[in-house]
């Protein structure tokens, strides 16, 4: 669904007046709950971007970057796999410019040379990459530190960071263009998104949210001096939230590549809904370019998360609402105050309640 939509373009012309007095009650009540949740769970920082109507709506942040200093909306999050939609997002503009093919064959501009000769590296494509169906493992360092293929191309769900270090690469030799190059002309720029970025920056200083472990001890930040296509970009919760009101208004793609973005390419339903729990599960549940996806009727939400040592993140967006939330934390504990805020936030009550019944 496109912001030109009858449904988006109403949303985003609501009452100015209604949107901040959402806001307002919102932060209020953020304000009121926040501060214990991190203290009974042993959080040391969340920082949060609400998006409404297709905008954000608000940015704020609790408890402490580092030792002594509070969080605040511009304090730098390690996203972890959230970086993995940003570099889905770069190959959809790609291939919305027509600088390359989602169903091309990637072996004709670039082979890992772990797999020259294995036959199977004919059928890897950018679409399997973004669908986690490449067949390779998660790391290489699963299987000996050598890159090989432990199913089939193009079948099972199998996620996959190589997956993706394998499609920034193809990107490269495909555009003989960096692919950080790539990304900052393509989306960083055009979306305003001016506190991410896949390696470090001087702009870091001072910035990084220190992650933490689960006693709440601080860990050294993990930081590439080297793109990483799949994990440790840094950002903030209001810029990420811009990239993804990007998305809902279809910017930089056209709307059959977004209607594309948003299907589910192979599905997650057996494995994800257990018996009992049919009656509340999602329509549909599976992966669809870059993100996972869910179907509630005629709702359709897209969620990714992230989690690397002392830090998980979380971001979703609502596509027929055009509403969504991110969230940051800098601590292994991370995980549980996700669905606590996504409750107080009180939105997309069946998805946030399906979260709740996964997570036992």
């Amino acid at each position: 669904m496109s912001l030109r939509t009858p449904l988006l373009a109403l949303l985003v012309a609501a009452s100015p007046v209604l949107a901040t007095a959402g806001r307002t009650n919102l932060h209020a009540s953020l304000d009121e709950t926040v501060p214990a949740l991190l203290a009974e769970k042993h959080v040391t920082s969340v920082s949060i971007a609400h998006i409404a109507q297709a905008r954000i709506d608000l940015t704020v942040a609790y408890g402490l970057q580092d030792k002594g200093v509070p969080a605040t909306p511009a304090s730098l999050y390690n996203i972890a796999s959230l970086s993995k939609p940003l570099t889905a997002e770069v190959v959809m503009r790609l291939a919305s410019g027509k600088r390359l093919a989602l169903d091309e064959p990637m072996y004709r501009y670039w082979v890992d040379p772990d797999i020259a000769g294995d036959e199977r590296r004919k059928q890897l494509t950018p679409r399997l990459s973004l669908s986690h169906r490449t067949g390779f493992p998660n790391w290489r360092r699963e299987t000996g530190k050598v890159l090989r293929f432990v199913r089939d191309p193009g079948g099972a769900f199998g996620y996959s960071g190589e997956g993706f270090e394998y499609l920034a690469r193809f990107a490269e030799k495909k555009t003989a263009t960096p692919f950080e190059t790539l990304a900052q002309t393509l989306v960083f720029d055009p979306v305003g998104m001016h506190d991410t970025a896949y390696t470090r920056r001087p702009w870091f200083d001072g910035r990084i949210a220190i992650p933490t472990d689960a006693q709440g001890n601080a860990l050294e930040p993990a930081i590439a001096d080297h793109f990483i296509a799949s994990d440790e970009v840094y950002s903030t919760p209001g810029d990420y939230a811009k990239f993804i009101v990007s998305l809902l208004r279809h910017e930089g793609v056209g709307d059959a590549l977004a209607k594309d973005r948003a299907r589910i390419q192979v599905s997650r339903k057996a494995e994800e809904c257990k018996p009992e729990q049919r009656a509340a599960c999602p329509d549909e549940i599976g992966f669809g370019l870059g993100w996972e996806v869910y179907r509630f009727g005629d709702e359709t939400i897209l969620m990714h998360t992230g989690m690397d040592e002392g830090v998980f993140t979380l971001a979703y967006v609502n596509l027929a609402h055009g509403n969504g939330t991110v969230l940051f934390t800098n601590s292994a504990n991370g995980p549980q105050i996700v669905l606590p805020l996504l409750e107080r936030i009180g939105e997309d009550r069946a998805f946030v309640a399906f979260l709740r019944r996964t997570a036992g």
